[in-house]
């Protein structure tokens, strides 16, 4: 409002030298268009320079911004323009160098050593040092949040641009681990960092320079940064639920904001919809052992009498039309799934599978499950084939994919499912033994180990609750994790999801059914370019910013 009242001054002082020129004061009428032209050729300037100032800035319609902005309690792991890591993924889901210049892995797989920049600065002015890197894992895995660390040893600064990590056990996935973690200052570090704006100290592109929680955060361009100076220089972002969002959007309040495949249609003058893949899937957890009466180390039932059965499982695999979810409860804002890792260099693309109701139902029947009392139901041993199947409440998608598979299953295979909103506490104590709604994706093949390696069944951080176990997956696993290179793993993992014979897909044994890959949505200013997105992962706010040093106004 500000800068269209100086605009609107400058018209008005060029009007009044135009009425005064009319007016007979002494000035002649050339004069007075000389006097017109220059004010013209002012109101000419402040214009352009608005439009700078304007095209330097942007507004963000944001979810959340979270509890802490510490990296060594997990914030940033899908990216952030705050922090600088070793390496990070790019646009084209490439791993480069970030703070690292170069690295390397012994022999054994035991050793990674990087060396690292050294014009490299915190924004309290802190020369960033090994040291740094070195204090910020072992602060991580102290705190043993989100980041798996679990395989570090030790992590040493040999001097101020060496790093040396040593590992327990080979983990090809390491890399990535680096790629996710931002590094913080040693000597500014506290039980506060992370928690207020002149606490979020890092050595990314942007800077924080102001917080209001649950309302907005400001970060500015850093002006000692050591990469290209952004185009953006300040970007404001509003903390929003999604209706506020559309409103902010229709009002022409932000130049950016998040949305869902329920509002995405909306048409909105000066902006449109941008969609960016994603491997931020939807699917079903289906307890893989029968109720045989025990309890997790927390007193949470275990197991299920039907989904314990591999066929029923598969049934719900090959038995859903995906793209009948994508159409009815999405919009046609997705994608089929068939893996947690669909289209990643570690896929195994013969787990994509067709729609085949006829097979579902024969697998069905294979089992003896059938409808002998004609209630559209099947039965086996007087049990119905009928289960609950949970999502969090409040989440309108996870609903609507779920109401679309539990009709679809009732209508083409004779399922009775009932779809419950839970909150996440009730889902942490039922979901050992109840089929859960579910969502996962990231851009590291450590996910695969976490949902379907033997040692982490039944624990209580989300990965294994089917309780999921195969001495075949865990050797394809293993070798996958104690391969030499990245691209060694390539073919263990893949492996691991289908071999021919079995595998942790829903060709498989099928401990997941996935249906869908959520397209992330975003109301998008005419003029503005988002840079090159990488695939996101599992969440649709941080990913969207993590390459705001590309962002651009054209």
């Amino acid at each position: 409002m500000k800068r269209r009242m100086k605009v609107l001054a400058v018209l008005l002082c060029a009007a009044s030298v135009i009425v005064s020129g009319c007016g007979g004061t002494g000035d002649s009428g050339t004069a007075a268009a000389e006097k017109a032209e220059q004010a013209a050729d002012t109101d000419s300037a402040q214009k352009k320079e608005t439009e700078t100032e304007e095209k330097s800035e942007v507004v963000i319609g944001f979810s959340s911004e979270g509890d802490s902005f510490d990296p060594c309690t997990g914030f940033g792991y899908t990216g952030s323009p705050l922090y600088s890591t070793l390496v990070k993924v790019n646009g084209d889901d490439q791993l480069e160098n970030d703070l690292a210049t170069d690295y390397s892995v012994s022999e054994d797989a035991l050793t990674w050593t990087f060396q690292i920049r050294d014009d490299v600065t915190f924004t309290n002015g802190d020369p960033l040092k090994a040291s740094d890197v070195a204090f910020t894992f072992h602060t991580a895995k102290e705190k043993a949040t989100y980041m798996d660390l679990t395989m570090l040893e030790s992590c040493t600064a040999l001097d101020d641009t060496t790093v040396e990590f040593k590992l327990t056990k080979p983990c090809v996935t390491f890399i990535y681990t680096v790629a996710q973690m931002g590094i913080v200052p040693e000597n500014a570090y506290s039980d506060q960092f992370g928690l207020e704006a002149d606490q979020i100290i890092g050595s990314g592109p942007y800077k924080m320079v102001q917080w209001d929680k649950g309302q907005q955060f400001i970060l500015e361009a850093n002006e000692d940064y050591y990469g290209e100076q952004p185009k953006i220089q300040r970007a404001v972002v509003l903390v929003q639920e999604e209706d506020a969002r559309l409103v902010a959007a229709q009002a022409g309040e932000v130049d950016i904001a998040l949305t869902s495949a329920t509002l995405a249609n909306t048409e909105i003058e000066g902006m449109s919809v941008q969609k960016v893949a994603s491997v931020d899937n939807r699917g079903i957890t289906l307890p893989t052992v029968p109720d045989e009466g025990k309890v997790t180390e927390d007193g949470y039932k275990i197991g299920n009498n039907i989904t314990c059965d591999v066929n029923v499982r598969k049934a719900l695999c090959y038995g859903i039309d995906r793209q009948q979810i994508i159409d009815e409860a999405l919009n046609g804002y997705a994608e089929p799934a068939y893996t947690e890792c669909d289209s990643m260099p570690w896929w195994n693309e013969e787990t994509a599978i067709e729609t085949d109701v006829d097979y579902a139902v024969e697998l069905l029947e294979q089992s003896g499950w059938t409808d002998t009392d004609g209630d559209g139901i099947r039965e086996k041993d007087g049990q119905k084939l009928a289960f609950h199947l949970m999502y969090f409440a409040g989440d309108s998608m996870r609903q609507a994919v779920a109401m679309s598979v539990a009709n679809q299953a009732k209508e083409n295979m004779g399922f009775d499912i009932t779809v419950e909103g839970v909150s996440a506490d009730d889902t942490i104590q039922r979901m050992f033994s109840e089929p859960m709604i579910m969502g996962w994706g990231s851009d590291s093949p450590m996910t695969s180990y976490m949902l379907y390696h033997s040692s982490n069944a039944g624990k209580t951080d989300w990965y294994n609750p089917e309780f999921y176990t195969s001495d075949k997956t865990d050797e394809y696993l293993d070798k996958a994790m104690t391969s030499l290179t990245i691209e060694d793993s390539y073919e263990w993992w893949k492996k691991a999801q289908w071999d021919g014979e079995t595998g942790t897909s829903m060709r498989g044994e099928a401990p997941w059914a996935f249906y869908v890959n959520m397209t992330h949505l975003y109301f998008v200013k005419d003029g503005l370019n988002i840079g090159n997105q990488r695939i996101h992962a599992h969440g649709q706010a941080w990913p969207l910013i993590a390459n705001l040093a590309e962002w651009t106004w054209e």
